[in-house]
């Protein structure tokens, strides 16, 4: 499950669990100064491409959406799974992967006991996410994931109150780690009229980045 290494030793050896890190929720949305104060220069075109001025809602660039997946690290098989009927065995048999990583990664997530019922919680909201995704409700799956990656957020780093700095630390730990964070915390908000392609498009990109986590 922890493919993503750095010096032999999976990326969660990295993480103070308890320190540094909030809840994505918290971080502005919409402020080009955040873009600039935290963005490594090698993630800086890639992501003003697809976010201009570092806002929260991307143009609508199927391209832009693929060059981002690539600075990810997921560019080959998002680009393969962008070719591939939602109703076909494959996506299925994928989409299954996905689940049961998603699914895995927050058992395995250690937490304080006061906070079992919000690991509970949050399992519980991944059947009803599929069922979006099934049903092809990407507007509202794409707000249902956002939620899903808030509290993953919380029960991952824990809270810091006099810390703002969330992105700009999941930069200094990976670049690809924190280009996903950053890229989580502006699913938000996302206008779903008449664009299924493109909103598909973008939930997949956080699909394919934790069913390879």
């Amino acid at each position: 499950m922890w493919s993503r290494t750095k010096c032999g030793r999976a990326l969660l050896d990295y993480f103070p669990f308890k320190r540094h890190f909030k809840a994505m929720k918290q971080y502005p949305r919409d402020t080009s100064s955040v873009l600039n104060l935290v963005l490594p220069d090698e993630c800086r075109k890639v992501v003003e491409t697809l976010f201009p001025s570092g806002g929260p809602l991307p143009k609508r660039d199927l391209a832009a959406l693929a060059d981002f997946a690539g600075a990810l690290g997921i560019g080959a098989e998002y680009r393969r799974l962008m070719g591939v009927n939602r109703d076909t065995e494959e996506m299925g048999k994928f989409l299954g992967h996905f689940q049961n990583n998603l699914d895995l990664l927050i058992q395995k997530t250690w937490v304080e006991k006061t906070d079992e019922s919000r690991k509970e919680k949050l399992q519980d909201k991944i059947p009803f996410f599929m069922a979006l995704i099934v049903r092809g409700d990407f507007g509202q799956a794409i707000e249902e994931f956002g939620a899903i990656l808030d509290e993953m957020a919380y029960l991952l780093f824990g809270k810091q109150n006099s810390d703002d700095d969330f992105t700009e630390y999941t930069f200094r730990i990976d670049i690809e780690m924190g280009l996903f964070w950053w890229y989580g915390s502006r699913l938000g908000g996302q206008d779903a009229a008449g664009d299924d392609e493109f909103l598909w498009a973008l939930l997949l990109i956080g699909i394919c980045y934790l069913t390879n986590f």
